[in-house]
């Protein structure tokens, strides 16, 4: 992992974020449904009342790729969480171990911050990072299904 550094984000990376979010989109086949603009990245993710974050990671001082992630709750454990929101390293960096130091780097904030759980979702095609995820140890959570109300579904909700 040499020449890699890993670095928090700040409001002049927001273009920076936003090109990985749409690398990202168009590896994952959604690249018409980003709707992010360097402005609702700035002040979502770096306004006063945020409370997700961004690393950078870098090799050989050039930006390859990005995590953003977030503390949740398990009552369960009575502890704080880390989640992995996204995490893209550019296809001319994978292998590069780039991917793995922006794990480490999360493992290690979630180590110091005392959380119980580091957690992230993989859709469920994309064979490469379900293998990477394999090799370091994670497990997938099978029995658990994701759900997610957005746009109207939300409004009718939140209205009833």
């Amino acid at each position: 992992m040499s020449g890699i550094t890993i670095r928090d984000a700040d409001p002049s990376d927001s273009a920076l974020i936003l090109r990985f979010i749409k690398e990202l989109a168009h590896y994952e086949k959604a690249a018409n449904e980003v709707l992010a603009t360097r402005e609702s990245i700035e002040s979502s993710l770096f306004g006063t009342d945020s409370t997700t974050k961004a690393i950078i990671c870098s090799i050989d001082n050039v930006p390859v790729g990005f995590a953003v992630y977030f503390f949740n709750y398990s009552t369960w454990l009575a502890k704080h969480g880390l989640y992995l929101e996204d995490l893209y390293v550019s296809a001319e960096s994978r292998g590069s171990g780039a991917g793995k130091a922006l794990l480490k780097h999360l493992a290690q904030i979630a180590v110091s911050k005392g959380c119980g759980r580091f957690e992230w979702s993989v859709l469920d095609w994309n064979e490469p990072a379900i293998q990477f995820y394999r090799s370091i140890g994670a497990q997938s959570q099978d029995e658990w299904v994701g759900y997610r109300l957005t746009g109207e579904a939300l409004l009718h909700l939140a209205q009833s």
